[in-house]
């Protein structure tokens, strides 16, 4: 298969699993607590992530860089940001927690800006990041409270999630390059189940935690789809791809996780969600211009020659 279908692929694969992730973790945090939830979720991907490696005969790189880069990744991309994330969750409304974290990409020209100086980011891209985030918060307009004073705490810890998130990227993206994309999950993944199950059953209410089939579903699905093909996927892209064009994926999973509310839960679409999904497509194809410009300019020739 052509390498640019497998891109395209890969970037539609790892939007429509990530929009269905928001839905599962509803479900089983009516079950689960955050923290213990979120270590469970990880501890079974590695398990899954190592059979795979067995099968695939991947095998650990153990050098110096991905050592540090393993433990970097557990640190900074798992426990600490989906800990904020799930932490802030609990007392700031969905939609406006979508917002907050759509600054994610901007975080990511930023970084990109100052750590990759030969990095590509120009006029097109920086479009696409504000239409996108303008549709975001189209989206989401009706959802957001202009009564800040209680969500403060839930905001920062969103907004720090996402400014980690954006570092760490722009890290992968200069470092990571050799490493194996499986086995940059194994050992992270492993870390954060088991530093979150303890976290989880010393500090949140355990006599809440109920193991029923909500709880059961959600973890796997989480543990496979949300997390072992979507990061793994997640971390070749990042290989092939401009980072800018990759971060923008955080904005099409809102409108996956609307659709799938309106097909599922019977969630009403609004005018609102349509204007602002078709900015964030917008801003997307703007993102993408030159690349599509250059492509179809590639194609003629080849048809000439």
């Amino acid at each position: 298969m052509n390498e640019k279908i497998k891109i395209v692929l890969g970037y539609i694969t790892i939007t429509l699993l990530w929009g269905s992730t928001w839905l599962a973790i509803r479900v089983g945090l009516d079950s689960l607590t955050p923290m213990f939830a979120v270590g469970v979720r990880f501890f079974i991907a590695s398990i899954f992530v190592f059979i795979i490696m067995k099968i695939s005969k991947v095998k650990l790189q153990t050098d110096s860089l991905s050592i540090k880069l393993y433990l970097f990744l557990a640190f900074f991309s798992f426990i600490i940001p989906f800990s904020l994330v799930y932490w802030g969750e609990q007392y700031v409304p969905s939609g406006l927690a979508s917002v907050i974290f759509g600054v994610f990409p901007f975080f990511v020209i930023l970084f990109s800006w100052i750590l990759l100086p030969d990095g590509s980011i120009g006029i097109y891209k920086s479009i696409g990041v504000l239409a996108g985030f303008l549709g975001i918060t189209i989206i989401f307009w009706d959802d957001i409270s202009l009564d800040f004073a209680d969500y403060s705490l839930g905001m920062i810890a969103i907004l720090v999630s996402a400014t980690i998130q954006g570092f760490v990227a722009v890290i992968i993206k200069k470092h990571g390059s050799k490493l194996n994309p499986l086995s940059m999950n194994f050992v992270p993944l492993l870390i954060t189940g088991i530093v979150l199950i303890p976290v989880g059953l010393l500090f949140e209410n355990r006599e809440s935690l109920v193991f029923d089939s909500k709880a059961i579903y959600s973890i796997l699905y989480l543990a496979f789809f949300g997390t072992v093909v979507t990061f793994t996927i997640y971390f070749w892209l990042m290989q092939k791809i401009n980072v800018v064009i990759l971060s923008l994926s955080t904005f099409l999973t809102p409108i996956i996780a609307l659709i799938l509310g309106a097909i599922l839960l019977s969630e009403k679409l609004t005018a609102n969600h349509i204007l602002g999904s078709s900015l964030v497509l917008i801003g997307i194809l703007f993102a993408n211009f030159r690349g599509l410009v250059k492509y179809y300019k590639d194609r003629e020739k080849n048809q000439i020659d």
